[in-house]
């Protein structure tokens, strides 16, 4: 039971850092529009 318990944590942990990596290295583009939001002139007001 014990080593199975270790090979699960080897996996979990091999998953983990294989999952790093990828966020690490993965190209997410930019956004390509723009956001446009008309805030009222009475929040700028004292």
């Amino acid at each position: 039971m014990a080593r199975l318990s270790f090979f699960v944590l080897i996996l979990l942990l091999g998953g983990l850092a294989a999952g790093g990596v990828f966020l690490m290295t993965w190209d997410i583009p930019a956004p390509t529009h723009n956001v446009e939001k008309v805030i009222p002139n009475e929040r700028f007001q004292p």
